[in-house]
């Protein structure tokens, strides 16, 4: 099973989340623990393949995301977790983007320092 680790605030954005959304989420991210995929799981466009996934879930009329990656044999990384602000199209925000970005890369140097 692969370790799982939080960039950044997902930890506890995540933790703010309705219990039934966290649930749903959480086992997504057990599925990818052991190599998996949920059904539920798509890429992220933007990221040039299936390295980067997110899981969106809805629950009373809002939109929750969780974005990982499983670039890495031996981790997955929580980069993001937001409840969709926006109230028209899908497009996540050019900020959540650049902060995606961001964590991926902070998730990077975690794994060459910590498992290589």
């Amino acid at each position: 099973m692969k370790n799982l680790s939080f960039v950044g605030s997902s930890r506890d954005d995540l933790k703010e989340f309705p219990d039934a959304v966290r649930q749903d989420i959480g086992f997504a991210l057990y599925q990818a623990q052991c190599g998996g995929k949920s059904n539920v799981a798509k890429p992220l466009k933007g990221f040039g393949g299936s390295g980067v996934l997110e899981v969106r879930e809805d629950h009373d009329g809002d939109t929750y995301r969780a974005v990982y990656t499983v670039k890495f044999s031996d981790a997955v990384y929580v980069l993001h977790c937001f409840q969709k602000k926006a109230k028209s199209g899908i497009k996540t925000s050019q900020q959540d983007m650049e902060l995606i970005r961001r964590r991926l890369r902070v998730a990077e140097e975690d794994h060459r320092a910590n498992y290589n």
